[in-house]
């Protein structure tokens, strides 16, 4: 263990690769807001929208109006100061919050990669990435370290790891390895890619991509660990990234991770690459090199990072198995499938139709959900349990402020997963007004019927 916490934790190493990642994190943040501003959505997904689907426990978080943009302005400023360094624990901080606040306004735009953002933010909180290549440290040398403890960079690489091995345990199922779903549903419509469009309609590829996919998450983070492998599962990186870069619309992520794994270079790659930045910030890279090592003085600090770190990624290694706690298959009742790095599994698409009751005069209606729910808001639900649920008590505050009176709320619905036929979802004579949400398992969805195998 003593060996273990020289090694990995405490020994000193090279601080340029943490400032490279500090840069590229708060640049590749920046263009993130910029692309998602400029694209028009923050109207259209938090202005426009008469009703936002909540996370559980943060009902609170929401659309601020027109004011949501002032959100989006603090994410940005704060991207620029962690890129230069500059107030940069504030800045990290903030940029936390305020990511973090924009992520919870409506689990419509749920993603994997923003809730990977949330959790490196957190992380950089207490990285001492500003001790090098930094406007703090130009300003203050007192904090200006060449040299730092290797928790600091090993812990982002760990937390990379995580990401990709669970992604890849995640694809150890059934219906992406035997049946190469749901790429064999998705590729085909790719058939206007320069050079592979021709090939995307063909079956074998959508298995090759399946079993690629999959071996490449599994294997890719312990191969960037070795010098001898580490260029070649680098233009992995770039080839896997790019490649589903063209074919699907995930936004920044593919390029966010590539930046990332840069990390895992030694130190002289990201010394050049300091030295040109240099070229254009003129920060005097050279002053930064003083020899001086940051280092963990007492005991009682090295304890509490030790402390800390575990907990963090106990979290980290736990949280996503949350599943294992509730019946039935995952895919279909979604019960601790957010969080837990499961991207690009399910090709899911449904139907609802509400049904609303008044109790005191025994007369009942059906919604028309296009009067409440944008497209995107509408399609995203009508396959998810807790949407529906939150919805069902939407409509009934509704209709009771209009001036029904006892109101219950059923649903008709029809869920199609990964090419299979519609099937029933949530049983229709249940009173969805009665249910509350919970971390309980919901037992009005439907079985599925059907067993899809693996992790």
């Amino acid at each position: 263990m003593d060996s273990f916490k020289k090694k990995y934790i405490f020994n000193a190493i090279e601080a340029a690769p943490l400032a490279v990642f500090r840069i590229f994190f708060g640049l590749m943040m920046l263009w993130s807001i910029i692309r998602f501003v400029s694209y028009g959505w923050v109207e259209k997904l938090y202005i426009e929208p008469k009703f936002f689907f909540s996370y559980y426990g943060f009902e609170w978080v929401q659309p601020l109006g027109v004011y949501t943009y002032v959100i989006f302005a603090v994410c940005a400023i704060s991207s620029i100061l962690i890129a230069l360094g500059y107030y940069y624990r504030w800045a990290t901080v903030l940029f936390f919050i305020s990511f973090t606040y924009i992520e919870l306004m409506d689990k419509t735009t749920y993603l994997n990669h923003y809730y990977f953002t949330s959790v490196l933010a957190f992380l950089m909180i207490f990285l001492p990435a500003n001790a090098y290549f930094a406007m703090d440290a130009k300003r203050n040398p007192q904090i200006a370290f060449q040299k730092i403890p290797s928790w600091t960079v090993n812990s982002i690489k760990l937390l990379l790891g995580i990401v990709y091995v669970y992604a890849g345990l995640a694809k150890l199922n059934s219906d992406w390895l035997l049946n190469a779903m749901p790429l064999k549903i998705w590729l085909p419509s790719k058939f206007d890619v320069p050079f592979l469009g021709n090939f995307m309609h063909l079956e074998w590829v959508a298995y090759l991509f399946s079993w690629f996919g999959a071996i490449y998450d599994l294997s890719v983070p312990f191969l960037l660990l070795y010098k001898r492998t580490r260029p070649y599962a680098f233009a992995a990186v770039v080839i896997f990234h790019v490649l589903t870069g063209v074919l699907f619309p995930i936004g920044m992520f593919p390029y966010i991770m590539i930046v990332s794994t840069l990390i895992f270079f030694d130190a002289s790659l990201h010394h050049r690459i300091l030295h040109f930045l240099n070229r254009i910030l003129r920060l005097g890279k050279a002053s930064f090199d003083n020899g001086l090592t940051k280092i963990s003085a007492s005991g009682l600090q090295q304890k509490t990072i030790m402390v800390g770190l575990c907990l963090f990624f106990m979290l980290q290694l736990l949280f996503p198995f949350r599943y294992l706690a509730y019946p039935g298959e995952l895919f279909w009742t979604e019960e601790g499938y957010r969080f837990s790095w499961r991207v690009m599994l399910m090709e899911k698409s449904g139907y609802c139709q509400f049904k609303i009751m008044d109790n005191t005069s025994g007369r009942w209606f059906y919604v028309d959900n296009s009067d409440f729910l944008t497209p995107f808001q509408e399609k995203q639900m009508s396959f998810q349990p807790d949407f529906i649920l939150e919805y069902a008590h939407f409509l009934k505050r509704h209709f009771e402020a209009d001036g029904h009176q006892n109101v219950s709320v059923f649903v008709d619905s029809q869920v199609s997963l990964n090419g299979r036929l519609s099937r029933p979802f949530i049983d229709p004579k249940v009173d969805l007004t009665k249910e509350k949400e919970s971390f309980n398992h919901k037992n009005w969805i439907l079985p599925l019927n059907d067993e899809i195998s693996g992790l």
